[in-house]
């Protein structure tokens, strides 16, 4: 028998569960209380507690050159505000008045571009300032006040935010920032426009490479949840942000520094005068671009790569182009190197129109063969083959440029690239710039009549170099993200076979014996064989033609280096106006310079194969980096004196005699001071006192031990 009477159970449990009917009965009339009558009350607390789910920006990835040199990378920067609503101004303004003298004093050692006087009257500004919200209330003091309006790198916020008041924290201060993601280029505008520029204040890509793989370097978005409580703000993030991928180039540094400044000297020389300029290295079995200069002068007279014209600048491109011509005839088999053709003075009538060569005042060059007429760039030898063998059948002949691919669409991974423009006949259009005439096929054959850009007169001389095979011009290489390769870009062969191996082989003769014997002997050089061609074509003036006012000129060299078992093949081309104007003389010259260059930096020797145990070895040493000097010569046995060089304060104008050029230029430019140089060696001079106060905007002129001399006038301009 149950002890529990069901008697005294019954009434407790009836009691239990009236009681937590009414416990309900009241949280629902509460809730319903607080949703009808406090409803008001609620969403003002509401209002108070702000949270917001906010993007979270990733860090862009790096571009490196071919042997993993930073080129442009991520380096934060700031923009500074003041909050005169916060909470160091709720209870009045006495501690921000007792320290406005120091700050503003503070900022003025910091920005001494402007007064102390004149920060403390734009920071008041923005104190007394009204500001009207969104629902119409006025208040006084301004929310985002800038305290300077520019961006900042750290080293400069760290100063910022040390000085009074500033450093109390940014909820009780009002001091706060804005964060971005600035583009650090470590050398400079080198390869600028292939590289390429950011819109820095909306951190967007705008030409080059930058905005080529701008998905790829940009990453992926992250995601944080912002929650405000008693004016605190309290970041979850929900999602990370994924960082972009580093790009890999193809641009070798210093094969891209020597391009540049072996460009440059050449294109400010008086006789040269350039307008622009446009250097391209390929390396011929890959079609690395492993240098890419483009020049062009601006307003104040400097040069600076302000157009990527090596891609994206279509002209005549002149008698490079003959090479073209000769090989698609070559190749049809339909003339060989021993016809013969009898240029006369000079002058030959085609179809109505004067042909003359570069040399007809001084008698021309009479009976030639094929191969001499492109060494010494015969424009009458030229068009002659190919309007007698074509002449009837000029589609024939334009089939065989796109054949050989001069014509070839590179699709180039960088904006602004322009494919080539050769058409075909067609004598039944009323487009003037399309009608096919009768003298189209010869003018064609020299040079005018199409619009290439360098690059692909380049790729094909390229091919040329390479036995036939036409590989597409590579700037990028891989893509690497947190050390790793995630993707690489393989070797694109666009042609296996440009034309028959026997019509490549000759053409590879023709083209060495152009710089050992013809008019590219300025190309040339002692240590090793050089193949190519020069060209020079008259720039049209559009509707003036070519003879309006001064005329232009397009001067180019295009080859390879070293004949005998090509590595690299080169294109320098430069505009100019006026006489004189010779291509194989001025471009065929920075080509020179930028082989032998190259060459030389390749030079591999054993110091043990030239040490001689009767002779001591005295280095000149110069200034520089001490420890790497030192090591340097103990491991190749030298004796010399080691000198630390003097060293400034980093406001300081750097003492940069005895340097190379390129530290010469870094401890200046580290400085913010810009750089002119004259001459090449070592610095002798320098505009500005080594010691004196960098100022913004400052220009140090560097005048190294040896100045290029001027060269004697060409006698003979080819046309």
């Amino acid at each position: 028998m149950s002890k529990f009477s069901r008697e005294k159970v019954m009434p407790r449990y009836f009691v239990i569960a009236v009681a937590l009917t009414l416990a309900g009965l009241a949280v629902i009339g509460r809730a319903l209380y607080v949703m009808t009558a406090q409803k008001d009350y609620w969403i003002k607390v509401q209002q108070h507690l702000s949270h917001d789910s906010i993007p979270m920006k990733p860090n862009r990835g790096n571009i490196l050159s071919c042997d993993g040199q930073l080129m442009a990378s991520s380096i934060p920067e700031y923009k500074v505000f003041m909050d005169f609503q916060a909470n160091a101004f709720e209870n009045g303004d006495s501690l921000w008045l007792s320290k406005l003298d120091s700050i503003c004093e503070g900022l003025h050692e910091i920005f001494p571009q402007k007064s102390a006087a004149e920060f403390k009257h734009d920071l008041e500004e923005g104190r007394h300032k009204t500001v009207v919200n969104k629902k119409g209330e006025k208040s006084t003091g301004h929310r985002h006040w800038p305290v300077w309006r520019r961006r900042i790198n750290y080293n400069t916020f760290t100063e910022v935010h040390k000085l009074p008041f500033f450093n109390m924290g940014k909820y009780k201060s009002g001091f706060h920032w804005d964060e971005y993601n600035a583009r650090n280029r470590p050398f400079g505008s080198l390869a600028q426009r292939t590289v390429g520029v950011m819109f820095g204040e909306i951190d967007s890509a705008r030409c080059g490479l930058e905005l080529s793989f701008d998905s790829l370097l940009r990453g992926k978005n992250g995601l944080v949840h912002r929650q405000k409580v008693l004016n605190k703000f309290m970041n979850i993030t929900e999602m990370a942000p994924e960082d972009g991928c580093d790009i890999v180039t193809t641009i070798d540094v210093d094969m891209q520094d020597l391009a540049e400044r072996a460009l440059l000297e050449e294109m400010k020389l008086p006789d040269v005068n350039a307008e622009m300029g446009v250097a391209i290295v390929m390396e011929v079995k890959t079609g690395d671009v492993k240098a890419i200069v483009n020049m062009a002068r601006m307003g104040d007279g400097e040069y600076a790569e302000a157009i990527n014209s090596a891609i994206s600048y279509r002209c005549e491109p002149g008698s490079v182009f003959k090479v073209a011509s000769f090989l698609v005839a070559l190749d049809d088999g339909v003339a060989d190197t021993s016809f013969v053709i009898n240029t006369g003075s000079g002058v030959m009538q085609m179809h109505g129109r004067d042909m003359k060569d570069h040399n007809w005042r001084r008698g021309g060059y009479g009976s030639i063969n094929m191969a001499r007429a492109l060494e010494v760039s015969s424009n009458i030898g030229v068009s002659y083959v190919i309007d007698h063998f074509y002449g009837k059948n000029p589609t024939k002949y334009v089939e065989g440029l796109y054949r050989v691919g001069i014509h070839e669409d590179l699709q180039l991974p960088l904006v602004g690239y322009l494919p080539p423009r050769i058409r075909m006949p067609n004598t039944k259009t009323t487009n003037k710039a399309e009608y096919w005439s009768k003298t189209t096929l010869p003018w064609m054959s020299i040079g005018y009549e199409t619009q290439i850009a360098p690059i692909n007169t380049l790729t094909f001389y390229n091919a040329i170099a390479n036995d036939g095979k036409m590989v597409k011009p590579r700037f990028v290489k891989k893509l690497m993200k947190n050390g790793e390769t995630i993707h690489e870009y393989p070797v694109e062969v666009l042609k296996e076979q440009i034309a028959r191996p026997e019509a490549i082989h000759t053409m590879q003769t023709i083209l060495t014996h152009v710089v050992s014997q013809g008019l590219g002997k300025k190309a040339g050089s002692k240590s090793f064989k050089v193949a190519g061609k020069t060209g020079t074509a008259q720039v049209s003036q559009g509707k003036g033609g070519y003879k309006s006012g001064t005329v232009g000129y397009w001067l180019s060299f295009a080859g390879f280096f070293p004949a005998d078992n090509p590595r690299y093949s080169c294109i320098v081309c430069l505009k100019k106006w006026g006489l004189p104007a010779s291509g194989g003389g001025m471009s065929g010259v920075v080509f020179h310079n930028i082989a032998e260059g190259i060459m030389a930096q390749n030079v591999k020797m054993r110091v043990e194969d030239a040490r001689d145990d009767s002779f001591t070895l005295t280095a000149d040493v110069k200034e520089g980096n001490a420890g790497a000097a030192t090591y340097v010569m103990s491991r190749v046995g030298a004796q010399g004196e080691v000198k630390e060089p003097v060293k400034q304060e980093h406001g300081q104008v750097p003492d940069v005699r005895g340097m190379g050029a390129r530290d010469a230029v870094y401890q200046m430019e580290s400085r913010g001071i810009k750089v002119r140089l004259t001459g090449r060696g070592t610095v002798k001079e320098q505009s500005l006192p080594a010691g004196s106060q960098v100022k913004p905007g400052m220009i140090c002129e560097l005048r190294l031990t040896t100045s290029h001399k001027d060269r004697p006038k060409e006698k003979e301009i080819e046309i």
